[in-house]
């Protein structure tokens, strides 16, 4: 991390505390297919991105500000986008982006998964930026997020030159890497056991 991200607590006290543990983690891993070969791909794709993160979040926020039923979850409850909420949120999800490639998945990083799911949820949605926006992103939005932000990834990961083999390997990372952040996320939204 190059500078001070407002609003990123990653490691902090701030963060919340997740009630997953690694021998839940590990099993999510396997059903999502993530194996050691993964951590190094995504370790690579971390370097590959870390100079295009921009490019991404261009691409990301082109696609979020195009459909009016996205940017609404950054905007006043009377639909007016906040520009401040989108440049701050920005900073952080570009750190992410590295974050998920770099961060070794232990017990800070499930705490840090857990304080993204509630800044998702009414539990704690606008506190980390003292905004005024709508209080809640249904879980519906940030299931289906998974395939747009797999997709246009690949086109990053193809440009410095690596082999398409090497590409899909990142990809497929990636992929994994992405549908286990959602899975964690999404235990704020689900009731005791049924997650």
């Amino acid at each position: 991390m190059k500078a001070k991200i407002a609003g990123y607590a990653y490691g902090s006290d701030e963060a919340a505390r997740s009630p997953v543990g690694p021998q839940e983690l590990d099993r999510l891993k396997a059903t999502v297919m993530f194996t050691e070969d993964d951590e190094q791909a995504l370790r690579l794709a971390g370097d590959v991105l870390e100079d295009q993160t921009e490019d991404v979040l261009d691409t990301w926020y082109g696609f979020v500000s195009s459909h009016p039923h996205l940017v609404a979850y950054f905007s006043t409850p009377g639909g007016e986008p906040i520009q401040e909420y989108l440049d701050r949120v920005r900073s952080r999800f570009a750190q992410w982006i590295l974050d998920a490639c770099r961060r070794p998945y232990d017990q800070t990083w499930l705490d840090y998964q857990e304080e993204i799911a509630l800044r998702h949820t009414h539990e704690k949605k606008n506190t980390a930026d003292g905004v005024d926006s709508v209080d809640n992103i249904p879980l519906r939005y940030t299931i289906a997020f998974i395939y747009p932000i797999t997709a246009t990834m690949r086109e990053f990961l193809g440009k410095k030159g690596h082999d398409a083999e090497q590409v899909e390997a990142m990809h497929q990372a990636w992929f994994k890497a992405v549908t286990l952040h959602v899975a964690l996320w999404s235990r704020p939204y689900v009731r005791g056991d049924d997650w």
